[in-house]
């Protein structure tokens, strides 16, 4: 196991801060610091790593520093992206600054899908959904964090919930962000096939990253991540991820039923869904906001500000809406077959909220919101 620190500086403060060669660490390492000096290494201090697993190399990329007991962030990308190209628009957004600052991030990189990384040998076994999910506790040991509240798109969304079903100890909170519950169908399959016959594997990820109106009509963006997943992602690693997530099993989430065990979210979660676009890309103030709210509902960041969904429900009606559960954290509103739930006003937010007056204060939660 390996670490790079970057050097961040901050100069414009008066200081000269430079972080290089360090390894995993928390906020108390920092104690003879004043004030002002360690606001600066929370927000600055950055570091890279390659944690090695019994399922490959994993790059993570630790932002901040965490604090005490209280969770980190932890990301994962979707096929195509890794985390930056996935992530940055969002964690740059100015609204993002506030839960930064009570919060570090752990952003993952699927093996072989971050920046520079080296062709994996042929005949090398990519992991599956489930292998990649088991790599997180290790990611975890290795820079000693207790809890994550993990946040995942797509594939890293289908990863995030197998990791949160499995060790549910460790995940304190989901933001699933696109997720398909279920294995690629015969239909998936087929639709894949025939894609297969007239788009190269760049076209087909693009079809799985934005719907067609998207890719009609917002000719610009299409074209950058175009040029992303062509020039700075390795063609032949980036192949066998996609093969993965398109050979996942069912998430096989069941409803909770009391007095039983069932095979289902303990955690809080955060659905969104959209049609268009990438939520992240399309709205990413509306998605901090809702991530605020969701971290409230959590206990933390009881001061957090919020304006932009109160604007957004005063202009066109936009809200979150809950739905209920069964024990003291919450589980993915899913049917029969674990599909995720979503609004039959697709392209916009819900503008209802449940009343919950008289619904057990025990009873956990689970929140969508539609982009």
């Amino acid at each position: 196991m390996g670490g790079k620190g970057l050097r961040p500086t901050g100069e414009q403060h008066g200081y000269k801060l430079q972080l290089s060669e360090l390894g995993p660490t928390t906020l108390e390492a920092y104690g003879h610091l004043d004030l002002q000096l360690r606001e600066l290494v929370h927000l600055y201090f950055c570091l890279e790593h390659d944690v090695d697993t019994p399922h490959g190399r994993v790059h993570c990329t630790m932002k901040g520093v965490p604090k005490g007991d209280r969770p980190v962030i932890l990301t994962f990308h979707d096929i195509g992206l890794n985390h930056k190209t996935c992530w940055d628009t969002l964690f740059n957004h100015e609204d993002m600054a506030e839960i930064m600052h009570h919060f570090a991030v752990c952003h993952v990189d699927a093996p072989g899908q971050h920046e520079g990384a080296n062709t994996f040998s042929t005949g090398y076994e990519y992991p599956s959904m489930d292998q990649l999910a088991e790599t997180l506790p290790l990611v975890l040991k290795h820079f000693g964090l207790k809890s994550v509240i993990g946040m995942g798109i797509g594939a890293g969304a289908n990863i995030l919930t197998r990791f949160a079903l499995d060790y549910s100890n460790m995940v304190e909170g989901l933001v699933l962000i696109n997720i398909n519950p279920c294995a690629e169908g015969w239909m998936d399959w087929a639709a894949h096939k025939l894609s297969g016959l007239t788009h190269d594997m760049t076209g087909m990820i693009i079809t799985h990253l934005f719907g067609k109106e998207e890719i009609h009509h917002n000719h610009d963006l299409i074209a950058t991540y175009r040029h992303h997943i062509i020039n700075d992602m390795n063609q032949f690693n980036l192949h066998l991820f996609v093969k993965s997530y398109e050979s996942r099993r069912d998430l096989e989430v069941e409803r909770p039923v009391p007095g039983q065990n069932n095979r289902t979210l303990k955690c809080p979660s955060l659905l969104v869904v959209g049609d268009s676009s990438p939520a992240i890309e399309a709205v990413p103030g509306k998605l901090t906001e809702a991530f605020k709210y969701f971290i409230q509902g959590m206990g933390y960041m009881p001061a957090a500000s919020m304006t932009r969904l109160v604007r957004s429900r005063t202009a066109s009606g936009s809200s979150v809406t809950s739905f209920d559960g069964n024990r003291s954290r919450s589980h993915t509103h899913e049917g029969n077959r674990s599909r995720s739930h979503t609004s039959e006003n697709r392209g916009r937010s819900h503008t209802d909220t449940m009343d919950s007056s008289n619904a057990d204060q025990s009873v956990p939660k689970s929140t969508e919101v539609s982009c």
